[in-house]
């Protein structure tokens, strides 16, 4: 069987995937993602073959345009002002972005190239002849090409976040293209979506409209090593502290914590390991001796010895953490974020502070009550034995190629 993905231009959005891929590919399929050349490498690297001829908006532009879009509105709930769209620089006022001049004078080159992208999609499921589609939320290409193609489709979130949550939080983007109509579909809707893969436990209620297809969320957080010490028992409670490695770029420079969390630890009796990327390590500056860093460890090798984690509020991290086991505190700076923040703080797993609410003492007081009440870690156990008990993607595998064989 032929299997067709295609995935947006961020890799931890289409990270969730990654483990359905292997396993297609295990029970001896052909699997093809088709992505933007800037994700190529990324692609590879994760032991599925890249297609890159997707052209659609990046991701940070796109997010940058929906914050900004926000703020306009009146509902961007922080203190500060969303970078520029374009420069990613710090505004000082909403007007010194003209959104009307961007849509005149930028949106229609995009929208072309976007179609360029959809163009292609057709061609290659033209040629490959997929009998299977699978696509995350931010790459609409999939959708288009399977009805087209007249196969089965799913869309495969990446975490607690979902379609159907509010209009400014929605994780799928608009067809600006117009390629839905274009090719005779009409205009793109939410209700075009027949089926959805979701790997958060079900427990958490996201909203999904369509058939859902639950799947045993398997972690996959990229290709770095694990140290051997990741396999020792840690010799004391110990905590990780991870972050976005591209907040600071869609949300401008007061979105970075890590200096502050590292403050607000310095003297808990635990062991912290921060991990994060080179540059954020050295925007860090000195760091006390209680705190391990490390660069691009997978939180799948560090998490199983960890009493809680602070991250962002990223999906990869946060059904990581729920694999684990491991309750978390969460600050948030985006909207899609405070809904996976305020989903996993409703189940007790988490607890969910806004970003510019999470000072030195939020931060601290609430690694302590993680640490110390055991209902947060209850909860997180809880949902950790839910998602074992969903099917695997090996089952899940198993399911897709009945539904596209008609078996």
């Amino acid at each position: 069987m032929r299997v067709l993905f295609t995935v947006s231009s961020w890799p931890t959005q289409y990270a969730a995937m990654v483990p359905l891929g292997w396993a297609l590919q295990a029970a001896g399929h052909e699997v093809r993602v088709l992505c933007a050349a800037s994700q190529a490498d990324a692609v590879g690297r994760s032991g599925l073959l890249p297609v890159p001829v997707l052209s659609a908006m990046e991701e940070v532009l796109r997010l940058r345009l929906q914050y900004h879009a926000e703020a306009v509105r009146g509902i961007w709930p922080y203190p500060w002002l969303p970078p520029h769209p374009l420069t990613g620089e710090r505004l000082d006022r909403l007007d010194a972005f003209d959104a009307g001049r961007f849509a005149a004078e930028t949106e229609p080159a995009l929208a072309e190239s976007a179609a360029r992208g959809f163009d292609a999609a057709v061609s290659y499921a033209g040629d490959w002849r997929p009998q299977l589609v699978l696509h995350d939320p931010g790459s609409l290409e999939g959708l288009l090409v399977a009805k087209l193609s007249g196969v089965p489709s799913a869309l495969c979130l990446w975490g607690p976040a979902s379609p159907h949550d509010p209009e400014h939080m929605r994780i799928v983007p608009t067809d600006h293209s117009g390629s839905f109509p274009r090719y005779g579909l009409g205009t793109f809707g939410l209700g075009m979506i027949e089926r959805v893969v979701d790997p958060s436990p079900g427990s958490l209620k996201v909203p999904v409209l369509a058939e859902r297809l639950p799947v045993r969320y398997v972690p996959y957080n990229g290709s770095g090593a694990a140290p051997a010490w990741t396999a020792r028992p840690p010799g004391r409670t110990r905590v990780c502290v991870t972050w976005s490695t591209a907040l600071s770029t869609l949300c401008g420079p007061d979105s970075f914590l890590l200096p502050r969390i590292v403050a607000a630890l310095e003297g808990l009796d635990c062991e912290v390991v921060l991990t994060a990327t080179a540059r954020d390590v050295a925007a860090l500056g000195a760091v006390p001796d209680s705190v391990r860093v490390v660069e691009h460890l997978p939180l799948a090798a560090l998490l199983p010895g960890c009493s809680a984690v602070l991250h962002h509020g990223g999906s990869g991290s946060a059904l990581t953490a729920l694999w684990a086991g491991v309750p978390q505190f969460i600050a948030t700076f985006a909207a899609e974020q405070q809904i996976v923040g305020e989903r996993l703080a409703g189940s007790g797993a988490a607890l969910h502070v806004p970003g510019h609410l999470a000072d030195e003492a939020a931060i601290r007081s609430g690694v302590e009550r993680l640490i110390e009440d055991r209902a947060h870690r209850d909860a997180a156990a809880r949902l950790r034995a839910e998602m074992a008990e969903a099917p695997t993607p090996a089952a899940l595998a198993t399911d897709l190629e009945a539904l596209a064989t008609g078996g």
